[in-house]
């Protein structure tokens, strides 16, 4: 169990229903039917991870537009290397990938939840 900023409770609950279209996508047509545990907008440290997969110590990032910008990228690399640091591994993937290349970007899912060990 990892600890977590109670200032960004009220946060991640508003982000939870408020999910943007590519997160939808992927949450309702995947991720919470996994055999495993997924969790929505999960608080961990300072950061709201979009989608969690405890079991796995997999957080994924479901990236708009935005992430392209130097200062995002920046913050985005900080964010993962103090993930990392915590032992989760982040999958990133633009809206693009989600909208685009749905089954690719789950199967890419699925097998890092199997490099993990999990035989699902």
């Amino acid at each position: 169990m990892f600890g977590y900023n109670k200032k960004l409770v009220g946060n991640a609950q508003h982000l939870r229903k408020n999910m943007t279209d590519e997160e939808k996508h992927l949450w309702y047509d995947f991720l919470r039917m996994l055999p495993i545990s997924a969790k929505r907008q999960k608080n961990i440290a300072n950061y709201i991870l979009d989608f969690y997969i405890p079991k796995a110590k997999l957080a994924i990032e479901v990236d708009g537009s935005q992430h392209t910008e130097r200062s995002h990228a920046i913050a985005d690399a900080k964010r993962d290397e103090d993930l990392k640091k915590l032992g989760i591994t982040v999958l990133r993937y633009r809206n693009a990938d989600v909208n685009n290349c749905f089954f690719a970007v789950a199967e890419d899912i699925l097998k890092n939840i199997r490099e993990k060990g999990f035989d699902i």
